[in-house]
């Protein structure tokens, strides 16, 4: 992804079915798959065509009809999605959201010595 856009609930709808399947999808797929959302092809192709330009899907065409894959990972747009939350809201400080997550509540003795674990690790890449 170019530039993160973080993506609707329909969207994630989406992209969940093509990161479980691990598989090329077609308009005409996810219709079958949708079919109890009532969904109808022009939306399923605006999703797509959204996703897309989102960065989420590459798009090859295959005769007339055009052909999905993910572009990156879930564990990738996951990672994207965080990194954009506290870039956009903590101004980029981890602290910051740490923070405001736990909000003066403190954290357990346990969930303290997770976090300082993990970040020896990652000081010492």
């Amino acid at each position: 992804m170019k530039f993160f856009q973080s993506l609707s609930e329909s969207e994630m709808e989406i992209m969940r079915y093509v990161w479980d399947s691990g598989e090329a999808v077609t308009t005409s797929i996810l219709l079958g798959v949708f079919a109890h959302k009532g969904w109808k092809a022009q939306t399923v192709s605006t999703f797509l065509t959204r996703l897309a330009d989102k960065g989420a899907l590459r798009v090859e065409k295959r005769g007339k009809a055009n052909v999905y894959f993910s572009a990156l990972t879930e564990a990738e747009y996951y990672e994207l999605e965080a990194r954009h939350l506290v870039d956009s809201k903590y101004h980029g400080s981890v602290l910051d959201f740490l923070a405001a997550f736990y909000g003066g509540k403190g954290i357990s003795a346990q969930e303290a010595d997770a976090l300082k674990r993990w970040f020896d690790k990652e000081a010492g890449k």
